[in-house]
């Protein structure tokens, strides 16, 4: 079932201007984290010169403007961004041969895209199995797509060990369950890869920050062969 409170706070929080750097102040591990979750994303997604890249849930371009040799086209999914993130995201664009569209992801249906990255996206929207399939369906032959999701059943374990120790007090609530970031589902990486393979083919998979502490699961998948 749908936590429709939680799906309020998402387009609240979509209409909210964030820092220039979403990582600043955070606490270590999460900066750790995610800057190898970019890391990871930027090798799956290459080589992109000359080629088509469809982020789904772009934000403020901070993915995006990892590939400048590319074709970018920026999909903004909820239509409560407010103008000034979108105005972060084409700042950070500036000089790329960018495109920036709002709507769902079948307000791209008939395009095709090389390169597909979801990042962070999936656990937020109503339906993540309409979505793949959307998604599965703007991909080109021969191309890739890059997903990620947040490994919440292990952080909420991890967080009830240590919530109560100075280690959860310097990990704070935005890597532990914090309710600021509310989600409308959570996988496990084994899961959520059995949901991908059934409109893809994974042919790739990596943690952040590391394999041993799988915070973060990311995989690269291929069409399905027809």
């Amino acid at each position: 079932m749908i936590d429709l409170e939680a799906e309020a706070r998402n387009d609240r929080l979509a209409a909210e201007p964030r820092e220039e750097d979403g990582y600043e102040g955070a606490p270590f591990l999460v900066r750790v984290t995610e800057r190898r979750r970019l890391s990871i994303i930027r090798e799956m997604t290459r080589p992109t010169a000359g080629l088509s890249v469809l982020e789904v849930g772009s934000g403020e371009g901070e993915v995006l403007r990892m590939f400048p040799d590319a074709r970018l086209t920026a999909l903004d999914v909820s239509l409560n961004v407010s103008n000034a993130r979108r105005e972060v995201a084409r700042q950070k664009l500036t000089g790329f041969d960018a495109r920036f569209v709002t709507g769902e992801v079948e307000a791209l249906a008939g395009e095709r895209f090389d390169r597909i990255i979801c990042t962070e996206v999936l656990e937020h929207v109503a339906d993540p199995e309409a979505t793949l399939a959307a998604v599965a369906r703007l991909l080109a032959p021969g191309g890739a797509a890059v997903f990620t999701v947040p490994n919440d059943p292990l952080m909420l374990r991890l967080w009830r060990v240590v919530r109560f120790t100075p280690l959860g007090w310097i990990l704070g609530r935005r890597m532990w369950g914090g309710s600021e970031d509310p989600r409308l589902h959570a996988w496990t990486p084994r899961t959520f890869e059995d949901l991908l393979e059934r409109h893809f083919r994974v042919v790739e998979r990596h943690a952040a920050p590391m394999e041993a502490l799988p915070i973060r699961a990311c995989f690269r998948c291929l069409p399905r062969r027809r």
